[in-house]
């Protein structure tokens, strides 16, 4: 099964993140990408210097023309932009209950940049959240939703209650802003059973787009069929290769290698 994604998110004119990183890792996991673009950003690897949000009635377009015409497995979203277009998402959503939904709460970038105001924050969780398969914050982005500081594991299982008292199904909260040398990712289902997923930190400077790729390698699994663990896995499997083996390219943050799992070596890994 090829597993068809829409990605609603925003476009990275550095290539690292967004749209880009998600339309290549959904190649790149055997996966077929279509996007609705939510805003273009004027960024690379040192930080995001300008912002274009698209009309809310041109993302819905964007959506209602892919899904009626090709379809998907799974939709994904980043990058929101601004409440409007939140709410245009929810709306298209609205019509396809049985679409499986990943929401990346895309606010922070990796340079710290902020990519949502407080109304959009809210409009995510009232209209989003609750429609989600899965929602998959880091550290940063789980303290704007539930307005607790989180310093360690009980922590992050504190915050993953607060997210489904609120509304949230399962939940993949990411640990890699918290110290130490081994990073820890917590994955919550709705029942309240949990997996920690544990693996030494690589330590790089080239992160940027690591919070869309694992989002984009996740909704790709669940197109294709596989049960929401697996795709998890399967997801922290291809960003740990694409981490390790990241092209360095810029001065800042820079991009993951997304092309890991299509070249001769992955077959070796």
């Amino acid at each position: 099964m090829i597993g068809r994604v829409l990605t609603v998110a925003g476009s990275d004119s550095g290539g690292g993140a967004g749209i880009q990183a998600d339309l290549k890792t959904i190649t790149a996991l055997g996966g077929f990408g279509m996007s609705a673009i939510t805003a273009l950003t004027a960024q690379n690897t040192l930080g995001v210097f300008g912002v274009e949000a698209v009309s809310p009635a041109f993302v819905r377009q964007q959506i209602q023309v892919v899904l009626r015409d090709l379809g998907a497995d799974c939709c994904k979203s980043g990058m929101l932009a601004n409440a409007a277009i939140v709410h245009a998402l929810a709306d298209e959503l609205q019509d396809y209950p049985e679409l499986p939904f990943v929401l990346d709460p895309v606010m922070v970038s990796t340079s710290g940049s902020v990519l949502l105001d407080p109304e959009a924050v809210d409009a995510v969780m009232t209209r989003l959240l609750p429609r989600a398969l899965v929602v998959t914050p880091n550290i940063p982005e789980a303290e704007v939703m539930t307005g607790h500081v989180i310093t360690d594991l009980d922590g992050m299982r504190s915050a993953t209650r607060i997210l489904q008292d609120k509304g949230a199904g399962a939940v993949l909260l990411k640990g890699g802003h918290l110290r130490g040398d081994e990073l820890e990712d917590l994955l919550v289902f709705p029942e309240g059973h949990e997996i920690v997923l544990r693996g030494e930190r690589i330590k790089t400077r080239h992160t940027h787009g690591t919070g869309c790729t694992l989002a984009s390698a996740i909704a790709t699994g669940v197109a294709q069929g596989m049960g929401l663990e697996a795709a998890v896995r399967r997801g922290n499997r291809y960003l740990r290769l694409a981490l390790l083996r990241a092209p360095g390219l810029g001065q800042g943050h820079g991009p993951v290698d997304h092309g890991v799992t299509i070249r001769p070596e992955w077959h070796q890994s």
